[in-house]
């Protein structure tokens, strides 16, 4: 009889959540205050790190921007400045732990708790499996992935002893369905997606529903990463390589509204859905009709002349 009960609570309980959600796709969704907040970003130097340093910044968050390029950061904290925030840079390297365990002691003293984690940074091999040397690889793994554990280590509990905050993982569509070329950025999304997921399924099993996750999963970013990344051409208009002030834009209303997770634009939640209820070869078909089963061939193509060229110089 307890089973019937529960079974019947689940089933209301789904039907609540389907119809929350298609109401908040018609409906804007109320955005929280995050005037105050202490907002910590990685990867701030970058084209993305840097938006979404100022778009916290306008909602009144204070920054604490991490970035191995300490220039590139503090142009970034510059421009977050003028906007009327507190900011604070590090230069940290994401591939090394101690290094972030460091620096998140070094901000806990000099700044204070942090209440909001943005995992924004990034990067990928660029190179063919086989002729990829294994220390490009593991970077990848380290920066996109293992650096998860290490951040959230070094932040949760501070915010667990609070019940408030706020952990964002910037992922990708790669860590829902993958593509030829890119194991390593493959592997270490479809890990940030893993973990993004069971990190929250447990704070929701302590009760901790003061702390809020978000995970964002957007398409190709026009941001040079994948330069030369393409679908077939008469597609690729349809599904264009996102602006970057319109992906971040997307991910702070997911954000500020408490969502779950986003998948940008929303038309990629049919190949994430597709990926999970068709046969194989039934998505091979799909992929090959797009074009995404070598969409990143001319990205590796262009990333091998960069290498050649820069070995050309240098000899």
């Amino acid at each position: 009889m307890i089973v019937l009960v529960d079974l019947l609570l689940m089933l209301v309980d789904v039907t609540i959540s389907i119809l929350s959600a298609i109401v908040q796709t018609v409906i804007r969704p109320r955005l929280k205050c995050i005037d105050g907040e202490l907002c910590l970003i990685t990867g701030a130097g970058g084209a993305l790190g840097r938006l979404f340093a100022l778009e916290f910044a306008k909602e009144g968050a204070h920054l604490v921007l991490w970035d191995c390029n300490a220039d590139a950061n503090e142009h970034t904290a510059k421009l977050a400045r003028e906007l009327g925030v507190k900011v604070h840079t590090y230069t940290v390297d994401l591939a090394r732990r101690q290094n972030i365990y460091e620096t998140a002691e070094l901000v806990r003293r000099e700044v204070g708790d942090v209440t909001m984690v943005v995992n924004n940074a990034g990067v990928v091999a660029g190179r063919r499996l086989l002729d990829c040397p294994d220390e490009l690889l593991e970077r990848t793994l380290l920066v996109n992935c293992h650096a998860l554990f290490w951040m959230t280590k070094a932040f949760l509990p501070q915010m667990k002893a609070k019940n408030h905050g706020h952990m964002v993982t910037i992922a990708s569509v790669l860590g829902l369905f993958s593509t030829a070329c890119v194991e390593d950025y493959c592997a270490s999304k479809f890990g940030a997606v893993g973990f993004h997921e069971s990190l929250t399924h447990g704070l929701q099993a302590e009760g901790l529903d003061g702390i809020k996750t978000t995970l964002v999963c957007p398409y190709i970013v026009d941001t040079g990463m994948f330069a030369g990344c393409e679908i077939r051409k008469e597609l690729q208009g349809l599904i264009p390589p996102l602006d970057p002030l319109y992906t971040v834009q997307q991910s702070m209303n997911a954000i500020l509204g408490e969502q779950h997770m986003i998948c940008i634009p929303r038309l990629m939640y049919i190949p994430f859905v597709s990926r999970a209820l068709l046969p194989w070869e039934a998505n091979m078909a799909t992929y090959r009709f797009m074009g995404g089963d070598k969409c990143m061939m001319p990205f590796i193509k262009n990333m091998e002349q960069r290498t050649a060229n820069g070995h050309a110089k240098t000899s």
